[in-house]
């Protein structure tokens, strides 16, 4: 529109070409009259905006970033060798940076832990004890067929050996015993028979051979399957290990067949403790429990009890337990157990005594004196190790009425594929449920799976040793002993008398029928052995972020502006595929179909109007206008009044 000259210097005319640059109208199109350049608006910032190109992208990245050395890919770039250079250096310590990245990871997904050692002071729980007598007993339920085993025993080895056996038993009431041998129990016996062999020969040697050579001979018993298709001999170098094994699974037969277990239970603690003091207090029945062990006999377990535990208030010999066994050995079974004395063993509360795996024996005649210190081990579980809490986790069923320990688990692993291949369950162990213990009179090839199951269990082909794992938490005593002799020459008079008015003591041999044990804390100081991580998510982040500001010299807002030019990266590539997806896709449907008719100003046509380029054109280029409008305002110089 028009406006007087008088109130405006110049007009502020709004041109098509104001949105084509910054360049302005042509030379010669501005306006007479104008004392300035025309005015142009600016474009409004969109909300989202990408980048044209990858390069631009890239030069606004290296030109504005907090990444030490990218601006130096751009400032450098009229010169080629520093723009090579300094490439090549950023990428190489991008490169370096991100090796030590997967180290720090590699590192922490191992997780590594420290071991933390603390020393506590405290009065200490004093732990169970369980003691043996180290004879198996001749329970009166099992008498009978122990006499007809040991009378074909005696014969055995007489026939081996040409060794006579010395019986308890008179020898006439021996005849009639073997006259009155069980048919079935002969029968079994000579089924797994005790022979000689040859070390490289597996031929068992006639009756009439010569005497045992050790260099030449091995002994040892047959097994065989149940159709006795496969048999194989359990051979050992020692004679007298052969004949114990040997022994030993004809006696598991024979405790396997007593219908009822609380028959065995012929507790005998008067005559097997004469003193018991704890904490120079008396000891009495409520303070320990009885169980019976095949090999090992009578075994009692002190300070079991979780209601009423025993409490050291002073470390030494006198604030511990103090007990006076008996070690005679009289109607007690010589082929089970080759030795005198008494087992021991120290455990926590609410684990069974494994006699086998952490006891030992105390000697008759001597006074042992058992130092401990305890010791408690704390694992993390996790990731970080492979320990169990309570064994929930663990793929063995807990046979045992007690908490959860690695043996425990083992045991268990054995009984139960003992059950799965044997159909039937291995005296040693607690019975699962609806099985049976193995009697070769139920199951005549027993016998001969076991043996065959225990060389692989051994062998780990069971796999129990990889299924069963450690607790996290678990408590240990480390033990240390000391021998004298008990009691003293000058002091067993007096000491005898005594224990045979108050026990009945009466055995000739007074030194090899008694010992003495003591048990006590060495120290109230206990261990304790911790695990903490050694690699945590902050000790991560801060080797990463000490990587990080080693090669580039940045921080966290470095790793989002890169985050964001990957992230822009990504959007543009996409944008440009979509782009040429759609651009190829027109080009296809603008072609002509193949029998159209070969019409080239209709396709010219079609072509011009449905081209995307076309239309951008159309859209920037725009009919000038009249330059009659770009007269100033007001009457000319002819004094003519201006149209619009």
């Amino acid at each position: 529109p028009m406006c007087p000259h008088d109130k405006a210097p110049w007009c502020t005319v709004v041109l098509p070409w104001a949105r084509l640059g910054p360049g302005g109208p042509p030379d010669g199109l501005r306006a007479r009259g104008e004392s300035g350049p025309v005015p142009i608006e600016d474009e409004k910032e969109g909300l989202i905006e990408f980048y044209g190109s990858y390069q631009e992208l890239f030069q606004f990245f290296c030109s504005n970033t907090t990444i030490h050395g990218a601006i130096r890919l751009v400032c450098s770039k009229k010169n080629k060798m520093k723009t090579a250079f300094w490439s090549v250096l950023f990428f190489l310590t991008f490169g370096l940076m991100y090796w030590q990245f997967g180290i720090l990871y590699r590192e922490y997904f191992s997780y590594p832990v420290n071991l933390n050692l603390n020393l506590n002071s405290d009065r200490l729980t004093f732990p169970a004890v369980t003691l043996c007598t180290l004879n198996p007993y001749r329970y009166s339920a099992i008498r009978k067929k122990l006499d007809e085993l040991d009378q074909i025993t005696h014969q055995t080895l007489l026939d081996l050996y040409d060794y006579n056996m010395s019986l308890a038993r008179s020898d006439g009431s021996a005849q009639f015993s073997r006259r009155r041998t069980s048919r079935s129990l002969l029968h079994h016996v000579q089924r797994h028979p005790l022979r000689r062999q040859k070390r490289d020969n597996l031929v068992s040697l006639p009756e009439n051979s010569p005497s045992v050579d050790k260099n030449d001979w091995k002994i040892g018993f047959v097994l065989c399957s149940e159709n006795n298709e496969d048999c194989f001999h359990q051979t050992y170098s020692s004679g007298v290990d052969a004949v114990r094994e040997w022994y030993s699974f004809h006696y598991i037969n024979i405790l396997a067949q007593v219908p009822d277990a609380k028959d065995l239970d012929e507790s005998d603690f008067e005559n097997f403790i004469y003193a018991c003091r704890f904490n120079e207090a008396t000891c009495d029945k409520a303070n320990y429990t009885h169980f019976h062990h095949p090999l090992y006999g009578n075994c009692y377990t002190f300070n079991d009890n979780s209601s009423s535990l025993w409490t050291s208030s002073l470390p030494g010999i006198n604030n511990g337990l103090s007990l006076v066994v008996r070690t005679e050995q009289n109607d007690f079974i010589p082929l089970l157990s080759t030795v005198t004395g008494a087992r021991v063993m120290v455990h926590d509360q609410n684990e069974p005594a494994f006699m086998d795996d952490g006891g030992f024996n105390v000697r008759p005649g001597i006074e042992t004196s058992i130092s401990m210190r305890k010791e408690m081990t704390e694992r993390l579980g996790g990731s970080y190790s492979d320990c169990t809490e309570d064994g929930s986790d663990v793929p063995v069923q807990n046979l045992y009425s007690s908490r959860y320990t690695e043996q425990v688990c083992i045991r268990s692993c054995f009984q139960l594929n003992m059950v799965e291949r044997c159909s039937c369950a291995y005296y040693f162990y607690p019975l699962p449920d609806g099985a049976e213990y193995c009697d070769y009179t139920k199951h005549i090839a027993w016998g001969y799976c076991y043996y065959k199951l225990l060389a692989e269990f051994k062998a780990d082909v069971l796999g129990c040793f990889h299924k069963c794992r450690k607790p996290c938490k678990m408590t240990e005593y480390q033990l240390s002993a000391g021998y004298s002799r008990w009691p003293s020459a000058v002091s067993e008079d007096w000491v005898f008398y005594m224990l045979s008015q108050q026990n009945k003591y009466n055995i000739t041999s007074k030194r090899n029928g008694v010992a003495k044990v003591n048990i006590f804390f060495e120290e109230w100081n206990y261990k304790t052995n911790g695990e903490s991580p050694a690699f945590t998510v902050v000790t991560l982040l801060s080797q990463l972020g000490n990587q990080w500001s080693l090669w580039f010299g940045s921080s966290v807002l470095s790793v989002m502006e890169l985050a964001e030019l990957i992230l822009d990266l990504i959007v543009i590539t996409f944008i440009l595929a979509f782009r040429r997806f759609r651009s190829k896709r027109w080009h296809s449907s603008a072609r002509p179909p193949p029998n159209s008719h070969d019409n080239t100003a209709f396709q010219d046509e079609a072509s011009g109007l449905g081209a995307p380029h076309r239309f951008t054109v159309e859209a920037v280029v725009t009919t000038l206008p009249s330059y009659n409008s770009l007269e100033p305002c007001g009457p000319s110089k002819d004094g003519e009044t201006g149209h619009e």
